[in-house]
C-alpha cells in the first residue's frame, strides 16, 4: 500500500491521520475484549496504541529535526513494548486454585495494540492496517473454532474440593467407575474455595464419545464434594 509523501514527513496532516488511526485500530480491538467483559477494554487499548502511535511520531520528529543528533529511532519504541507489557501482567488473573490462568489474550491484545500504533507512529501503514484487521478476526472468530477443538480433546484438568482427605482415595475410585483413566493428581497448594474442605487437581481421560459437559456432570455427583469445574 502506497500513500503520498506528506503521509509520511512529519507535519499536522500525517500527525492527526496516525493518531486517527490509532484510535480506530485500538477501539476495534479493544470493543471485542470489553464486549465479553476482560479486564481491558476500549478505551484501554484506545490509550495504549495512540500512545505507542505518539511515541514513534516523536521518534520521527527527532530525527527530522535533528533535536538530538545522532538518534535511534526504534529506542523509544522498544521501551513502550517493555513498559506494556508489565501493564499487560495486571489483566492476568489466577483462578481454579492455582492452577487456570485467564486473561493472557488480554494481554496479548494489549501488547499488540502497541505494536499496531508503532507500525502507525513510524507511518508503517499497510502492516499496521493488515495485522489490526487479522487481530480483530482473531479475536471474534478464532475463539469458535478453538472451543470446538478444546471440547474434541479427551484430556480434561479438572480442580475439585473435597469434604476431608479420608475422601479421596474413594474419589479416585469413584472417577474410574466412571469409565474415565487418571493420570495425574495432587493436592492444592493455594487457598481453598470451600473453608474446611480440601483442593484436588485431577488430569484424566475421558471415554471417546463423552462430551466435556457430561464428564464435570458425572463427576459432580458424589457425596461430600464442594466444587468441580475445568481448568
Amino acid at each position: 500500500m502506497s500513500f503520498p509523501q506528506y503521509f509520511y514527513d512529519v507535519n499536522i496532516f500525517s500527525v492527526i491521520f496516525r493518531l486517527s488511526l490509532a484510535v480506530l485500530y485500538g477501539g476495534i480491538i479493544g470493543l471485542e475484549r470489553g464486549a465479553t467483559r476482560h479486564p481491558a477494554g476500549f478505551r484501554t487499548h484506545i490509550l495504549v496504541c495512540v500512545g505507542a502511535t505518539l511515541a514513534m511520531l516523536t521518534n520521527q520528529y527527532i530525527c527530522e529535526t535533528g533535536l538530538y543528533s545522532p538518534a535511534d529511532p526504534s529506542r523509544l519504541g522498544a521501551q513502550v513494548i517493555t513498559g506494556v507489557g508489565f501493564l499487560g501482567v495486571g489483566t492476568i488473573l489466577i483462578t481454579g486454585g492455582g492452577q487456570k490462568i485467564k486473561g493472557l489474550t488480554t494481554a496479548s491484545g494489549l501488547w499488540t495494540s502497541a505494536c499496531i500504533g508503532l507500525a502507525l507512529g513510524i507511518g508503517f501503514y499497510s502492516g499496521a492496517i493488515a495485522a489490526g484487521l487479522l487481530v480483530f478476526i482473531v479475536l471474534r472468530f478464532l475463539k469458535n473454532i478453538e472451543s470446538i477443538f478444546y471440547e474434541l480433546s479427551r484430556v480434561m484438568d479438572l480442580y475439585v474440593e473435597l469434604n476431608s482427605l479420608e475422601q479421596l482415595k474413594e474419589y479416585q475410585k469413584f472417577v474410574v467407575d466412571q469409565g474415565m483413566e487418571i493420570y495425574s493428581s495432587h493436592l492444592n497448594r493455594y487457598g481453598r474455595v470451600a473453608s474446611g474442605g480440601i483442593g484436588y487437581h485431577l488430569s484424566i481421560n475421558i471415554p471417546k464419545k463423552m462430551k466435556h459437559a457430561e464428564a464435570i456432570d458425572l463427576l459432580s455427583h458424589y457425596e461430600g464434594i464442594y466444587l468441580i469445574e475445568e481448568v
